[in-house]
């Protein structure tokens, strides 16, 4: 991997998309990396977090702040800030933020991925969604219950 010398400030504008409760910061894009990863930096309002999907990245999350419910591939558990999941490329996954606060992750996705062109096509879905008449709910779908009961628990846990 053939690294090349960034410097990415704090006070950088985030990527808002508000129909799913998201600010995300791209950290180091795939292009200082050789394609090699991509580090994000999300911010997920209370109740909100991407909904079940896939894709052939692999990606490892460190929770800086908060903490969510994850489900990987049928399995489900809570992590907590500090606590570091990852994700094999392929593997189903979604994530919840369970607390009444903004939650905070940092994202290795590897190998690299164009986050902007992915999110700005994100938002064209949805926006086309919405000119249709679907209704898109401003929380992420609780695919498995009421995530208020989980507030309060610790460590993994089948649910």
């Amino acid at each position: 991997m053939a690294l090349k010398f960034s410097h990415w400030h704090d006070d950088e504008a985030p990527i808002v998309i508000p129909e799913i409760g998201l600010q995300l910061r791209v950290r180091l894009p795939g292009s200082a990396t050789d394609g090699a990863v991509t580090v994000l930096e999300t911010n997920n309002a209370p109740g909100f977090g991407p909904p079940l999907h896939r894709h052939p990245q692999v990606e490892v999350f460190r929770v800086l702040a908060g903490r969510y419910l994850f489900e990987v591939d049928g399995g489900r558990f809570t992590a907590e800030t500090g606590d570091v999941v990852s994700v094999p490329g392929g593997a189903a996954h979604a994530s919840l933020n369970i607390t009444t606060a903004p939650a905070k992750q940092l994202v290795l996705v590897l190998p690299a991925l164009d986050a902007a062109a992915f999110l700005a096509g994100l938002v064209a879905a949805i926006k086309d969604a919405l000119r249709r008449g679907v209704t898109c709910p401003r929380k992420t779908p609780v695919l498995w219950g009421d995530a208020r009961r989980h507030r309060q628990s610790r460590g993994k846990e089948t649910l």
